[in-house]
């Protein structure tokens, strides 16, 4: 069944697209939850339409994306935080956090863009990911050290 993608789907389309997924998964998945769009031939021609309008679109927002990733790609962030003898952090660095000293750094993100590997729960250099796009996924360092202020 082709379908018009209406939102972007990881691993199966970006909006704007026609493809053509199985008959099930299309009826079950996509349709109810609005993220796709069944093709007609009749309706065809105007997706066709908007497809052309959303690649230009999309070139303006990944030339602006893309330049925004190769500012993170170059981004070390450093937080200080109170912690035990041992080097451990009395709690984790969190998202909103790491948000605050990127906007800080004149790169505007949400915390639901940010993703760790694992928390960060210690002092040392971590490596996070920005999540900008489904395909573009800059990565940026932070170094948590300790705050001696009593």
């Amino acid at each position: 069944m082709k379908v018009y993608m209406i939102k972007d789907v990881e691993n199966i389309g970006l909006a704007g697209e026609i493809l053509k997924v199985a008959e099930g998964y299309a009826v079950n998945f996509l349709i109810p939850k609005k993220l796709a769009v069944k093709v007609t031939p009749a309706n065809e021609a105007f997706y066709e339409k908007n497809k052309r309008e959303l690649v230009k679109r999309e070139e303006v927002i990944s030339s602006k994306t893309s330049m925004m990733a190769e500012k993170i790609k170059g981004l070390q962030l450093v937080i200080k935080r109170k912690m035990h003898d041992d080097g451990k952090l009395y709690g984790a660095v969190s998202s909103t956090e790491i948000v605050e000293l990127m906007a800080e750094n004149g790169v505007a993100v949400s915390k639901s863009q940010i993703e760790f590997d694992k928390n960060i729960k210690e002092k040392g250099t971590f490596e996070f990911t920005v999540k900008l796009t489904s395909k573009i996924k800059p990565k940026a360092t932070l170094k948590v050290i300790a705050d001696t202020q009593a």
